[in-house]
């Protein structure tokens, strides 16, 4: 049996997959028969998209790597190999720091496969509720100036939520959802960042809104969760956060979609593709989730 750990910062948390040698084939199709991310475009080693680095737990034990001309010359190109791995491999059967996932092959080995993900923005959003098109919310948006308020105070109040969420489910001694709430609100404070940096390109004059403007005093991606419950697990905290982001959503695509205002809809636009990219990540990390407990539960 081999365990395969797969670690990237796009990825809610490291999974380890327990494949058995020669039979998964290679990292990529291990990759991708388990949701987890690896980016590729060919497959077949000639665009480098699918680059990796593997850890071996045990170093400098010989484990006889074979590197495809087509692997060597592309690692080359990336600069991610040097003369002196190659011959390394080649002479010493030592493997690599770096290698392309659609050509290595899985052995008989523990080992650690870290990658970047991918960070291009999918082309299709998610599906819509009904009222999408024509809902949002009950705010009138009239200008640029008032619509990136909104969206400054969306953002925000989406990383205050989060904290609070982590500090509670801290406190009830719940840890691991702790954790996974404190990583959603960093990227939710990188996103506040973003749309902050949108008021500056735009020299917005920004007022935040108050909760009353809001329906049920609360904005969009704020989601109704059992604060400090320690009986939280990490898929349902997820799925509560995928409903939030979709939520966040259908706000920006209503408004770019009903607004008069043409600076307002270009910019709306500018949100709604930023938060397809945070749907459709959510939905990639329930999957591993989803892959991670099937795993556990498997019979030994």
């Amino acid at each position: 049996m081999a365990n395969v750990t797969f670690s990237s910062p796009l990825m809610p948390r490291d999974l380890t997959v327990y494949a058995v040698a020669g039979e998964r084939g290679t990292l990529l199709a291990l990759a991708k028969a388990n949701n987890i991310p690896i980016p590729f475009d060919c497959g077949d080693g000639e665009c480098g998209s699918c680059l990796v680095e593997v850890r071996h737990y045990q170093p400098g034990v010989r484990y006889g790597i074979a590197l495809t001309e087509k692997e060597k010359e592309m690692l080359r190109q990336l600069g991610k190999i040097t003369r002196e791995e190659i011959m390394d491999a080649e002479v010493n059967d030592m493997p690599p720091r770096h290698r392309l996932a659609c050509q290595c092959f899985v052995r008989n080995e523990d080992i650690e496969v870290r990658f970047e993900g991918d960070v291009t923005k999918p082309v299709k959003g998610p599906a819509l509720s009904l009222a999408a098109a024509i809902y949002k919310g009950g705010v009138g948006i009239k200008t640029l100036d008032q619509f990136l308020s909104y969206a400054v105070k969306v953002e925000e109040d989406a990383a205050l939520h989060f904290e609070r969420l982590s500090e509670t489910m801290k406190a009830a001694g719940n840890t691991d959802v702790a954790a996974l709430f404190a990583q959603l609100a960093g990227y939710s404070r990188l996103h506040l960042q973003e749309a902050r940096a949108k008021c500056e390109k735009y020299d917005a004059n920004v007022v935040l809104p108050a909760s009353t403007a809001w329906p049920e005093n609360a904005t969009p991606e704020r989601t109704s969760l059992w604060e400090g419950d320690p009986a939280l697990k990490r898929l349902d905290a997820l799925k509560a956060a995928l409903q939030g982001e979709r939520r966040g959503y259908e706000f920006y695509y209503a408004i770019a979609n009903t607004t008069k205002d043409a600076a307002v809809r270009d910019v709306a636009k500018e949100f709604v593709n930023e938060e397809i990219e945070h749907v459709n990540k959510l939905k990639q990390w329930i999957e591993q989730e989803e892959s991670a407990l099937r795993s556990t539960a498997k019979p030994a």
